[in-house]
C-alpha cells in the first residue's frame, strides 16, 4: 500500500502574520466591510485562526480554573480565504516582499505602503 501525501499549499511563503488586520473574501463569513485580527498562524496546515471566523462548538471538560461547558471558539480558515488591509486606504490589498536597508519586508501592492 502507498502513501498518499496530502499538500495543502503549492508553494510560497505565508503573507499574513499573527495581530494582522485581514478581509475574509471567501466562505460564509465573506464580509468585506469589516477586517478582522489574525490570532494565531498554523503554516503547516497553511490557516488561520481569524477572530469572529468560522465559530465552531467545543465541549471543554470542567478544571479548577475553567467551569466547562459548551464555549464557541474560532476554527482555522485556509489563508487562501484572507485578504491583509491596506494600511493606507483600509481596502483588501495583495502583498508583495522587497528589500529595504537590507531586510525583506512586506508591502501592500495597492498603495506602496511597507506593513508592520
Amino acid at each position: 500500500m502507498s502513501k498518499k501525501v496530502k499538500h495543502s499549499h503549492a508553494s510560497g511563503k505565508i503573507h499574513i502574520k499573527k495581530g494582522d488586520m485581514v478581509f475574509v473574501i471567501a466562505g460564509s463569513d465573506k464580509n468585506l466591510e469589516k477586517p478582522r485580527e489574525v490570532l494565531q498562524v498554523i503554516p503547516k496546515e497553511y490557516r488561520a485562526v481569524v477572530e469572529d471566523v468560522n465559530m465552531v462548538k467545543k465541549h471543554t471538560k470542567p478544571t479548577e480554573t475553567n467551569p466547562g461547558g459548551i464555549n464557541e471558539v474560532p476554527a482555522p480558515v485556509h489563508i487562501s480565504n484572507l485578504m491583509l488591509v491596506d494600511p493606507k486606504s483600509g481596502t483588501p490589498t495583495r502583498i508583495g516582499r522587497k528589500l529595504v536597508d537590507g531586510k525583506l519586508v512586506r508591502y501592500s501592492k495597492k498603495s506602496g505602503e511597507i506593513i508592520k
